[in-house]
């Protein structure tokens, strides 16, 4: 049962942007909180349960030895046909989201008043924004974002970009946050007094 009193404010930024540790420092504080990536994750890992769909609509090529998903074939075949990404999307986004919903009950069970939700591709759908009572984007300048994944996963500067074609602009996340966090700095201090002083209240 839905409880209108309820919130959910949705967390986003692109890639590189330092969403993911912003959220951590979010946890740290004690806030409720649910990671959509972490759930896709959870997914395509060994014995996820959107394994079988993949298998097959991909192939037994897209299953690495492990029994996971093969994350970089996908990748690089997303990259090279882009009716592959929707392909992906129609199987995880809908298991995504009724895992999403299960634990918001959860969170209302207990009495939460409200939720942050870790949303990566938020601000490209529509459908999410409208479901949410406000939008906390982390900010950072694209050459940050590049010099950082470059640094991280060890991509070329071109694999970065292509992501980050493949995601809302900067100026469209910006345009759609209702609270922004400049993490243009690698200033971990000046990011932990961001997340200490932030208050969707």
């Amino acid at each position: 049962m839905q409880n209108p009193a309820f919130k959910r404010i949705g967390l986003t930024g692109g890639i590189g942007s330092g969403k993911s540790t912003f959220g951590s420092l979010l946890v740290d504080r004690g806030f409720a909180y649910i990671d959509a990536d972490a759930i896709s994750r959870q997914l395509t890992g060994v014995n996820g349960a959107a394994l079988s769909q993949i298998r097959q609509v991909f192939g037994e090529d897209f299953i690495a030895p492990d029994g996971s998903m093969d994350r970089n074939k996908m990748r690089a075949l997303i990259f090279a046909q882009p009716q592959a990404k929707a392909q992906l999307q129609d199987i995880l986004h809908p298991l995504v989201r009724s895992t999403m919903a299960e634990q918001e009950a959860q969170l209302m069970s207990a009495g939460k008043p409200w939720v942050v939700l870790d949303i990566p591709l938020l601000v490209e759908s529509a459908a999410w924004q409208q479901q949410l009572d406000g939008v906390l984007v982390v900010d950072c300048s694209e050459d940050r974002q590049i010099a950082r994944v470059m640094a991280r996963n060890g991509w070329t500067r071109e694999e970065v970009q292509a992501v980050m074609s493949a995601q809302a602009s900067r100026q469209e996340r910006l345009a759609a946050a209702t609270w922004v966090i400049d993490n243009d700095s690698d200033d971990m201090q000046a990011l932990k007094r961001q997340a200490q002083a932030w208050n969707p209240a």
